[in-house]
């Protein structure tokens, strides 16, 4: 009866151990792939959002902020999965110079631990500023 005993304990221990390596995996790889997928579509959308136009007349990199958000908006919902729900928030746009922030609430879920529910959100701030070099000799 004993060694049955071990067995069902061995079991148990695995199925929590289990479980609690899925809670912190799913936390630590939407935090990450957040800041990644954030990072590039930033880039992206700021290159895409350029005033082309007023770049040729006066030299200097101006951004449209309109241009910018729906580029943004359309790149992020490109890359994302439905699995979690997602929410943009735009701080800080800037025509002159490129600049802006972007906040990206991600909820993964909700998670019940000894019966008590609770929601798992991940916040990731990004900041960038659109820089050249045309002017360096």
């Amino acid at each position: 009866m004993k060694e049955s005993v071990w067995g069902y304990l061995i079991l148990v221990l695995g199925l929590v151990i289990i479980s609690i390596l899925l809670l912190v995996q799913r936390l630590t790889t939407t935090n990450e792939e957040d800041y990644y997928l954030s990072r590039e579509i930033m880039k992206a959308s700021m290159a895409d959002a350029i005033d082309y136009g007023a770049y040729r007349s006066t030299g200097e990199l101006v951004m449209s902020k309109e241009k910018f958000v729906e580029v943004f908006i359309r790149r992020f919902a490109e890359s994302i999965t439905n699995s979690k729900a997602y929410t943009l928030e735009f701080y800080d746009i800037h025509e002159y110079p490129p600049k802006a922030t972007v906040r990206i609430v991600t909820n993964t879920g909700s998670t019940n631990v000894n019966s008590d529910e609770f929601d798992v959100n991940v916040n990731t701030f990004i900041s960038a500023i659109l820089e050249t070099n045309a002017g360096v000799n």
